[in-house]
């Protein structure tokens, strides 16, 4: 995937666990605990997981249009260079020795240091830390994530010359997010689209395309056809919705406001036919009795796609290890 939006950390671990044969969510925050997959901003200024070995490099390429393209916030904030160094050298000095300090505890370190961090400009400060590679997070204590030093946390991966780098994530972004643009790759990077365009073209022999409507598409080959499984329930921020520029062969606008409530930028989970279509949203609610499931579909919803939604949310009861007590009511 090269990285997973991971804004809601539960939806995340979720998405994580569809793409994973055999996953529970037991065994993706064993990955997580252990350094193998970690959380932090390393494109668009937005959280994403990625690939631990993955981390360093792409932060290096990506994150520094997410820094500029925030500068005008940061000076809102009266965050300069000299505030930077600052937190910088707080934090490195308390994290060091592989300890793991909450949100709540780097603010206090940040206030009794001198830097002030009320209201957005204590995680602007932090997310700008994660976004130089200073810092990253780490394991959860209870249901807080902690933050931890990058150098201590991760073990060394490998490192890319730019133009190296860009046609790597472009081979990740293509086999994992085809059919797409070159401008829905410029989108989720956040590089612009002459340098997008060249690392597609890097890896362009590795790749199908097909034109449509004066738009080029491109995609990884496939042997054989999909299997055909039914129904799937994706979390909301799911990569199937928010990797590219334009979801209208998904959905139409109609529905879209509906995935999306008062466009306030909050995407609902949503279910997905095996043609690809969004066929509605769904909720979730967790009791002593177990999980229930309920379908909100945006129009028929037939007693086959009834079943297939039963069977989807087998899967997630499975994946949180919890007895399903209802699902396909709705």
């Amino acid at each position: 995937m090269g990285a997973m939006q991971a804004q809601d950390y539960q939806a995340a671990l979720w998405a994580i666990g569809l793409r994973t044969q055999g996953s529970t969510l037991s065994s993706v925050n064993e990955a997580i605990d252990s350094a193998e997959i970690v959380r932090t901003w390393p494109m668009r200024g937005t959280l994403h997981f990625v690939a631990a070995a993955d981390l360093r490099w792409m932060v290096e390429l990506m994150a520094p249009r997410a820094i500029a393209k925030a500068a005008a916030r940061a000076r809102g904030f009266e965050i300069d260079g000299a505030v930077i160094a600052k937190t910088r050298k707080l934090l490195e000095k308390t994290l060091r020795g592989s300890k793991r300090l909450t949100r709540t505890e780097l603010y206090e370190v940040l206030e009794n240091g001198g830097v002030p961090s009320a209201g957005q400009r204590g995680i602007h400060l932090i997310g700008r830390l994660a976004q130089e590679g200073v810092i990253c997070l780490g394991p959860h204590r209870g249901k807080q994530p902690t933050f931890v030093l990058t150098e201590e946390w991760l073990p060394p991966g490998p490192r890319f010359d730019r133009e190296d780098a860009v046609a790597e994530l472009a081979r990740r972004y293509f086999t994992s997010h085809g059919p797409a643009t070159v401008y829905d790759f410029a989108w989720w990077t956040g590089l612009t689209v002459t340098e997008a365009r060249s690392g597609l073209e890097a890896v362009a022999t590795e790749f199908e395309s097909v034109t449509s409507d004066k738009s080029t598409y491109w995609f990884a080959p496939r042997e054989a056809a999909p299997a055909r499984t039914g129904l799937h329930l994706l979390p909301g921020f799911d990569e199937y919705i928010l990797g590219y520029t334009d979801r209208a062969a998904i959905l139409t606008e109609e529905h879209a406001k509906k995935l999306v409530p008062g466009n306030n930028g909050m995407f609902m989970a949503a279910m997905v036919s095996d043609d690809g279509r969004v066929l509605g949203t769904w909720r979730r609610a967790a009791s002593k009795v177990g999980l229930n499931l309920t379908p909100e579909p945006f129009g028929e919803f037939r007693d086959a796609e009834r079943k297939a939604f039963e069977a989807a949310g087998i899967g997630y009861a499975r994946f949180l290890d919890l007895p399903l007590s209802g699902a396909g009511k709705g």
